[in-house]
C-alpha cells in the first residue's frame, strides 16, 4: 500500500503546492500595500501637526502676531507707561430686561365636536353610593398646614395577613449531608 502524503485524500499535492504559492504571494502583495498606507497615513499626519503648529504661531496670541512685543529690557522695567483707567461704563436708562418664568400657561383645549354617523358612547351609570363619607371637620385656623389633614378613614390600607406556607425544602437537591467526623 502506498503512503499518501498530508494533503487533500485522492488528489496530487502538486495542486496544493501551487495554491499555497499563490495565496503566499498574494498576501505578501496585501501587506507591502497595507505598510505603503500606513506610510502615507504617518506622513500625512506629520503634516497636518505641522499646519497646526504654524496656524497656533500666526493666530491671535501667537508668536508672529502684530500686537506681539520683544521683551522688556531693564530700561523699559524701571519706567512703565501711566495707566489709564478705563471710561466708567454708560448708565442703563431703561429697565432691566425681565426674565422669562420658568411656569407656563396651558390652555384647555376646546371640545370637539361629535362626527357625524357615530354616536356618541353613553354616559357610565353612576356607582351606587355604599356609605356615605362622613363629613370631615372644618380646619381650625390656628393648626398648622400640616397638621390640618386628615386622611380618609375609607383609604386606609389593610394589613395583609401572612399566609401559611409549607415548611421550605431543607435544601436545593435535598436534606444536607452530614459534615464527615
Amino acid at each position: 500500500m502506498s503512503k499518501q502524503a498530508p494533503g487533500f485524500p485522492g488528489q496530487n499535492n502538486k495542486y496544493v503546492n501551487d495554491f499555497t504559492k499563490a495565496l503566499a504571494s498574494e498576501v505578501r502583495i496585501l501587506l507591502a500595500e497595507v505598510g505603503k498606507l500606513r506610510d502615507e497615513r504617518r506622513q500625512l499626519q506629520y503634516e497636518i501637526a505641522e499646519l497646526m503648529a504654524m496656524k497656533s504661531k500666526h493666530g491671535s496670541g501667537g508668536e508672529y502676531t502684530a500686537d506681539w512685543q520683544p521683551k522688556p529690557t531693564e530700561s523699559q522695567i524701571e519706567a512703565p507707561p501711566p495707566e489709564v483707567p478705563p471710561p466708567p461704563p454708560p448708565a442703563i436708562e431703561a429697565a432691566p430686561v425681565q426674565a422669562r418664568p420658568g411656569w407656563h400657561v396651558v390652555h384647555k383645549r376646546p371640545e370637539r365636536k361629535a362626527i357625524k354617523g357615530k354616536r356618541p358612547a353613553a354616559a357610565p351609570a353612576p356607582a351606587p353610593a355604599a356609605i356615605a363619607a362622613p363629613v370631615p371637620e372644618p380646619p381650625r385656623p390656628e393648626l398648622p398646614a400640616w397638621a390640618q389633614w386628615r386622611p380618609n378613614p375609607h383609604l386606609m390600607p389593610t394589613p395583609l395577613s401572612a399566609p401559611s406556607s409549607p415548611a421550605p425544602p431543607p435544601g436545593l437537591f435535598g436534606p444536607p449531608t452530614p459534615p464527615p467526623k
